[in-house]
């Protein structure tokens, strides 16, 4: 099974090199270097290994009543332990700023730095992002040693890298790869990704700790692995470095990271909804909800707009309109290319302030679906009892989806029990019996587009075909 692994942790590391072939009884004498052969990172290493820290981190932890101890005795139970973890990071000021994952601080009480050269001191916590796995601590120390940051934007795929951090518990191992890949994202790790992959070996203790290239410049905070088994397997996930230079400065200036705000729920366009939308390319970012009151209402983004050029920038896709968003300060004023209708339209708008992150269906008549592109699918009229239930607003009208079968080409498409449907073919629908009309004149294999809202976002979806669709995405 494949996971994806955000570690800290403690355990024992073999690493084995061997080169060669088979044993010769008098080996040929090797011909000596030329000048300015690389023969060793060593003088990398001897430059970063002083900027890359061990993070040492405890918290308390209550035990719940009813455990038995090592004898099997039920113990009184109520007590509290502390549980302890281990994690890197990179020092990226000589006064004592300190980049590393989130997830290796989360919920601590205390953190504890160790320098490479044994030093320790007691850090606080500045701020963190979730939206990137990034933190920033802070130590009460001067005339500390500072990596110099890469431009990640510059990075290619080949080029040779190395990672410093403390595997496994094991203080300042480096090993060593090459950049797998760029721009990595759509894994769920986090809301905010455009990793970079390496092969260098990334294990749990890693986390927070740098990757480096050949000039030992910080090219990115190592952040995850790919694996099944929970080490590494080459595929291993870094925050570029000026992604973490923007989160760094505005957790500096603000204790939080702001970022722009456009208002719209975006998702992928499928050739389905390409060929719905009648678009010659499955390209750019779908708009399948605009926010009341929001900058891209104000902008005047529909639903149905399909952004394909953000201040310039090409929009492949929902990811890349997100980061070209986000990296942005509100008030930011930004142009905007739609497509809608099939025909361009330029929009401008001001970027406002993202805002901070904070089961089965009953009641309702029983209207099972007949239509073939609603094979599967058993829906009702969305009563109050129901609107409470799954926690829909109250001015939300349609028809929500009591049950749908799992093998079912509506399934397949993304429609889940509790989701209501509010459009079929563009035409707002209201209960359960405009869904089946608006569905009764399609024929099997005929597509419908429609538009769903579910568990607080709105999305387009076809139904019928193949089934097949993309999910959708905040800005």
């Amino acid at each position: 099974m494949k996971r994806i692994t955000l570690a800290a942790g403690t355990g024992l590391l073999a690493l084995f090199f061997s080169f060669g072939g088979a044993a010769q009884a008098d080996p040929p004498t090797p011909p000596p270097l030329t000048t300015g052969g690389l023969t060793t990172f060593a003088p990398v290493v001897d430059k970063v290994a002083p900027s890359v820290v061990s993070i040492q981190t405890s918290k308390t932890v209550r035990v719940p009543r009813g455990l038995r101890d090592f004898f099997g005795v039920p113990g009184p139970g109520g007590g509290v332990e502390r549980q302890r973890g281990l994690g890197s990071g990179v020092i990226v000021s000589d006064d004592g700023y300190i980049l590393t994952n989130r997830h290796v601080v989360d919920g601590s009480d205390d953190v504890t730095i160790r320098l490479a050269d044994r030093k320790e001191y007691k850090a606080r916590k500045i701020g963190a992002d979730p939206g990137t796995d990034l933190a920033v601590l802070k130590i009460e120390a001067t005339g500390l040693p500072v990596l110099d940051f890469a431009d990640s934007d510059k990075a290619r795929v080949g080029d040779i890298v190395l990672a410093v951090g403390n595997p496994f518990g094991l203080a300042q191992t480096v090993t060593m790869g090459i950049v797998s890949g760029l721009g990595r994202g759509g894994m769920g790790i986090v809301d905010y990704e455009n990793f970079i992959q390496t092969d260098a070996s990334i294990n749990p203790g890693n986390s927070g700790g740098a990757l480096v290239d050949i000039a030992g410049r910080l090219l990115g905070i190592n952040t995850a692995i790919f694996s099944r088994s929970g080490g590494n397997q080459g595929i291993g996930f870094a925050v570029p470095s000026n992604l973490a230079q923007e989160i760094l400065k505005s957790i500096r200036q603000n204790g939080r990271v702001i970022r722009g705000y456009l208002g719209t729920v975006i998702q992928p366009v499928t050739p389905e909804l390409a060929q719905a939308f009648n678009l010659k390319e499955a390209e750019g970012a779908l708009v399948s909800d605009v926010s009341s009151g929001s900058p891209a209402e104000k902008a005047g983004l529909e639903n149905g707009d399909v952004i394909t050029s953000f201040n310039g920038k090409k929009v492949v896709g929902p990811r890349e309109l997100r980061l070209m968003v986000g990296a942005l300060p509100p008030g930011t004023k930004a142009s905007l290319k739609v497509l809608r209708d099939g025909k361009e339209k330029e929009l401008q708008v001001e970027l406002g302030e993202l805002p901070q992150k904070e089961a089965s269906i009953s009641g309702g008549d029983d209207n099972s679906s007949t239509a073939p592109i609603l094979e599967g699918v058993r829906l009702a009229d969305l009563d109050r009892a129901t609107r409470e239930e799954i926690n829909a607003p109250k001015d939300l009208q349609g028809a929500v989806v009591v049950e749908v079968d799992q093998e079912s080409a509506a399934y397949r498409a993304g429609l889940r029990q509790g989701a209501v449907i509010v459009e079929m073919n563009r035409q707002p629908v209201k209960n359960a019996a405009d869904v089946q009309r608006l569905a009764s004149g399609t024929k099997k294999g005929s597509t419908v587009l429609a538009r769903a809202w579910f568990q607080g976002q709105t999305r387009y979806i076809t139904l019928g075909g193949n089934g097949d669709n993309g999910n959708g995405n905040g800005d």
